[in-house]
């Protein structure tokens, strides 16, 4: 891992980040949480690096990572963080989900150029040479790649069951 252009141990990366991030006021929640045994509480927390890399490793994830396994992927961060706060670390099922996790990440590498402003993360830049964006499928104008009368046919059947349904609405008010 590096920050800029300089290779860091990872508790090194995320000292020089903690401190980076620290100067521009990113990273910190004050957030209510719903514990485990049902109450509620406050916590204040500061995790400028934390911050940081989440952002970028999420940037990386966005050009690497198919649409299914993106909205899969947040699915299973979800439980996971929830497994974790409940103690749950030592179960087959935390062994299973990692196994998802290593499976999704084996492309999931590149270059994020962040800007930090006043508690914000900006996106400035991302590659990969995993990256599954392609600027020539991507154009809507003319291309090889993409045809606009393939659209037509698509949108037809993916309104489908929408004309389906509202046609059946109709004939029920007869």
């Amino acid at each position: 891992m590096s920050l800029d252009g300089q290779h860091l141990a990872p508790v090194e990366l995320l000292s020089a980040l903690n401190e980076i991030g620290g100067q521009h006021g990113i990273g910190r929640i004050d957030l209510v949480e719903n514990r485990l045994v049902g109450m509620k509480s406050r916590g204040v927390y500061e995790q400028p690096g934390a911050t940081i890399l989440a952002t970028a490793h999420k940037e990386l994830e966005s050009i690497t990572l198919d649409r299914q396994t993106m909205h899969y992927k947040d699915v299973v961060a979800q439980r996971y963080a929830e497994l974790v706060y409940d103690g749950l670390w030592f179960t087959p099922l935390r062994e299973a989900l990692d196994a998802f996790v290593d499976v999704t990440q084996k492309h999931v590498t590149g270059d994020v150029k962040l800007k930090l402003y006043k508690g914000n993360c900006i996106i400035a830049g991302r590659r990969s040479p995993y990256s599954l964006y392609s600027e020539s499928f991507a154009t809507f104008g003319a291309s090889a790649d993409y045809d606009h009368a393939d659209a037509a046919g698509f949108i037809t059947l993916f309104g489908l069951p929408l004309k389906i349904t509202a046609l059946s609405a109709s004939m029920s008010d007869v």
